[in-house]
C-alpha cells in the first residue's frame, strides 16, 4: 500500500473536512480550524490546501447552486474520499505508535 504523506497543515485541513462532513467549504473549514486550534489561518492558505488535497485524491468536491447572499456565486463543498480516510487512519496510527513509545519521564515537568 502506498503511504500517505501529509504535512501537518494538510492533516489539520483533512481532519476538519471530515469533522464538518456535508458543510465543508473554504469558509467553514477556515473558521473551524481557527476555532479549534486558536490559530489564525488565511482563507487563501486553506483554499490552496483544499485544492492540493483534492489533487492528491484525498478530497473530492462538488459545486452548490448560486445564492443571492453570495452575489450569485456558488460554493465548492469538499468531502473526504476513501483514500483520504485511509490517510487519516494511517496518520493516526503512526502518531499513536510514537506517543506510545515515548518514555513517561519525557513529558514530566521539571521540578516535580
Amino acid at each position: 500500500m502506498k503511504r500517505a504523506f501529509l504535512g501537518e497543515f494538510e492533516e489539520v485541513v483533512l481532519l476538519t473536512v471530515a469533522v464538518l462532513d456535508e458543510s465543508a467549504y473554504g469558509v467553514t473549514v477556515t473558521q473551524e480550524i481557527e476555532q479549534k486550534t486558536g490559530r489564525a489561518v488565511g482563507f487563501s492558505t486553506v483554499h490552496t490546501t483544499l485544492q492540493r488535497l483534492e489533487e492528491k485524491g484525498y478530497l473530492s468536491s462538488r459545486m452548490s447552486g448560486a445564492t443571492a447572499e453570495r452575489g450569485g456565486r456558488r460554493k465548492r463543498f469538499f468531502t473526504v474520499t476513501t483514500a483520504g480516510r485511509k490517510a487519516l487512519v494511517e496518520v493516526k496510527h503512526i502518531r499513536e505508535q510514537l506517543w506510545g513509545a515515548l518514555p513517561p519521564q519525557t513529558l514530566q515537568l521539571m521540578g516535580n
